[in-house]
């Protein structure tokens, strides 16, 4: 009996994942619309993990490009490309998926050159 409990178990583990979407198995991301964008502007320059670990709308993800234009020598991207890529973070790692703790006081953010 507990065999047969675990041969279901293990049969029905697959639906209980139906839902989740599917992730490039080298970099962790979400391979939806723009996944490749993000694979090549975000890579570049630091682990993937940092991408997956963020959450916010699309003004946090602008303002996160604007402050790595801004301070860490990001290129500048073509507009659509950065539309794109916006899309796709704000559409896949958003603030609604969890809870985000809330943004450092600026007295906290290091001084920019």
């Amino acid at each position: 009996m507990r065999a047969l409990a675990l041969l279901v178990a293990f049969l029905l583990c697959p639906a209980a994942f139906a839902n989740e979407p599917a992730t490039d198995r080298d970099t962790g991301l979400v391979v939806a619309p723009g996944w490749e964008l993000v694979r090549a502007n975000c890579g570049a320059c630091h682990s993937y993990r940092l991408v997956t670990a963020q959450r916010g709308d699309a003004a946090f993800w602008t303002d996160a490009i604007r402050w790595m234009q801004r301070t860490q020598n990001l290129w500048q991207m073509p507009p659509e490309v950065e539309t794109s890529l916006i899309a796709y973070l704000a559409g896949n790692y958003n603030e609604t998926d969890w809870g985000r703790r809330p943004p450092l006081s600026p007295s906290l953010m290091p001084e920019t050159p």
